[in-house]
């Protein structure tokens, strides 16, 4: 049996001005075998609010029922008071935090998600996004599957249900063995905790432990916030199942080479973690460095965009030898539930979310260094307010290549038209963005500070880095079908058919 409680959801705004960065996907969060288990799910989940920020809920098993609390908003507006902890009682739970990928921002598209099967209660909670979602869910639909949300997690649900396969666990890999894109899932069930990473790898998951407690979860920081130790990360590929008997791993899939994503190295994951064995911090500083070697430039300060462009800031100005200031500072108190933009309001636009400090700016020559340029609306409005604040010269640099492609893995980009990189080159991105200079660092200087020495091998890259290169590591058959539709409808109205 399963019990769950809502909370009646706050209206949620959206911040108009911080549009011009890749939104975060997703954190999953589970731990098996604590007396605090809900209670270390929220804290984790609070160190994870970075991967999305618009829902939250956690499931937790008492040994006889499943008891779920999903949210619309915060972690830390939902599940901080005792009498909430109480009310999800259990030995084991799982969380999520949730951006919107793939459905809309409603209650009922809020994991994790749960479906009661002949074999018991299941509750998955996941990070990533399929890119057959819609091909399979029409197929399950025409042999009688009922959806209750949106989300493509939902499929996964019903490709365990229809399976033909005898234990659960069988049935789990059969339908992942049917899904293309990239997954990391924490499932509950009566029996405990399971885990599983794609075969590419392309979403982080990792395994921890804490006072004899088994945890599976997105980042590292979320085991820094209980004490929890690091085990490893989850092999991609590798499906981890935690019971009262211990733990048991399996690699049930054709192995493949992996492709973790690039992109959590440069913003998604907090730069406190550690992905693969490497200080993200560490990796952000030598993106920063490999930056300044392949694009310096004659100036006296270098000045981040708070707060994501900081660390690889620190790692340009170290390797160029120039000084390092905070010509920006952020106002942290600006959420996404903010107000409605009138007119009026947007003409101060990126002010309510940064301000410079016209101390270290006037009067010299600025070097900018943001991770990435999405749209291009941010960069204009700093470079603007950079000059408004008396510096003589502003050199954009971007730790990352020009982003030109769109992500079909469980981040939210925007349409491929809508990306400055895919219909510009650098010198006409510069003239938008009104820099005096505009460079990116090569997907070469990536890789190497990324920890790949050689650069990018063209046959066997060791990374996913579409939306650089437009190099999908999977198909995309939703994306296909629809662009196969498109076609045949504008074939038919060119026709008169």
């Amino acid at each position: 049996m399963a019990i769950e409680t809502t909370l009646t959801p706050a209206p949620l705004g959206t911040n108009p001005f911080d549009d011009d960065h890749l939104r975060e996907e997703c954190g999953v969060f589970g731990i098996y075998g604590s007396p605090d288990a809900t209670a270390h799910t929220a804290l984790g989940l609070h160190a994870l609010q970075h991967r999305g920020q618009e829902a939250a809920g956690i499931t937790a098993f008492d040994g006889e029922e499943f008891h779920t609390k999903r949210v619309l908003g915060q972690v830390a507006d939902n599940f901080t008071s005792q009498g909430v902890i109480d009310s999800l009682p259990g030995h084991t739970a799982i969380g999520h935090v949730r951006y919107s990928t793939t459905g809309e921002t409603v209650l009922r598209n809020c994991q994790p998600l749960f479906a009661e099967f002949a074999s018991g209660g299941f509750a998955v909670a996941h990070n990533g996004n399929l890119t057959n979602a819609m091909h399979l869910r029409r197929s399950l639909v025409s042999r009688g599957s009922i959806f209750q949300s949106t989300s493509d997690t939902e499929v996964i649900i019903h490709l365990i249900a229809t399976s033909h396969f005898r234990t659960l666990l069988d049935r789990v890999v059969d339908a992942l063995r049917q899904v293309e894109g990239a997954y990391s899932l924490v499932s509950l069930t009566r029996e405990g905790l399971i885990g599983v990473r794609d075969p590419l790898g392309v979403r982080p998951l990792v395994l921890g432990k804490l006072d004899g407690a088994y945890i599976l979860c997105s980042e590292t920081c979320a085991l820094d916030i209980i004490g929890a130790d690091y085990v490893r990360d989850v092999e991609p590929g590798e499906v981890i199942v935690i019971t009262e008997n211990g733990i048991e791993s399996q690699n049930p899939f054709p192995e493949q080479s992996p492709r973790p994503c690039v992109f959590e190295h440069v913003y998604f994951a907090r730069p406190d973690s550690f992905l693969d064995g490497q200080s993200v911090y560490e990796v952000r500083k030598r993106i920063g460095a490999e930056l300044a070697k392949e694009n310096p430039v004659e100036a006296d300060v270098v000045v981040p965009v708070p707060d994501s462009g900081t660390p690889a800031a620190i790692g340009y100005a170290q390797a160029s030898g120039l000084p390092f200031e905070l010509g920006i500072i952020r106002n942290h108190y600006v959420g996404r539930t903010f107000i409605e933009p009138s007119d009026q309001i947007r003409h101060f636009g990126v002010k309510l979310k940064h301000n410079a400090n016209r101390w270290h700016l006037d009067g010299r020559r600025v070097i900018l260094v943001d991770d990435s340029i999405v749209r291009g609306t941010t960069s204009m409005k700093i470079v603007t307010m950079m000059r408004e604040a008396g510096a003589r010269e502003v050199h954009m640099r971007i730790a990352s290549p020009p982003t030109a492609h769109s992500c079909f893995y469980g981040v939210d980009t925007p349409e491929r038209a809508k990306l400055l990189a895919a219909k510009m080159d650098v010198e006409s991105m510069c003239q938008h963005i009104g820099a005096d200079s505009l460079a990116f660092l090569s997907i070469n200087g990536l890789y190497r500070a990324a920890g790949q020495g050689d650069g990018r091998k063209t046959a066997k890259p060791a990374f996913c880095d579409a939306c650089f290169t437009g190099d999908y590591p999977t198909f995309l058959t939703d994306l296909q079908e629809q662009e196969e539709k498109q076609s045949q409808l504008s074939l038919i109205a060119n026709t008169g058919g």
